[in-house]
């Protein structure tokens, strides 16, 4: 078996990418959340926060932000830095069969300064 597909590689990947990932379904509960993803939300319940629904967590902004993803399948991206950690949050819909079915957020730690380039 190649180091790509490991025994379990379709549910393994998620927890070993470096990433908090973050999976919503349309009607706004959470639906999965790998284990970076819970250890970024420890205070508020982790991996217990699957089932729940992110609108008794989130400020109105961020509903409507979300609201829009779904409406509009137009990614939200943005960075931000707490503590002195740097992310890069990305959140994008995911789809079946070319529906929109609910929301993904990557956050993912970057460096406070780092490289751009301009290729092509």
């Amino acid at each position: 078996m190649s180091e790509l597909q490991p025994e379990n590689s379709a549910t393994a990947w998620p927890d070993e990418v470096g990433a908090g990932i973050t999976v919503i379904g349309r009607d706004f509960t959470v639906l999965y959340i790998n284990d970076k993803s819970a250890a970024n939300f420890a205070k508020w319940g982790g991996k217990g926060l699957v089932g729940q629904d992110v609108r008794l967590c989130h400020q109105e902004r961020s509903v409507r932000i979300i609201e829009h993803i779904l409406a509009t399948g137009e990614p939200n991206i943005y960075t931000i830095e707490k503590q002195g950690i740097k992310k890069l949050i990305y959140q994008t819909p995911w789809r079946k069969n070319g529906q929109i079915m609910g929301v993904v957020e990557f956050s993912m730690e970057i460096p406070l300064e780092m490289p751009h380039y301009v290729r092509g």
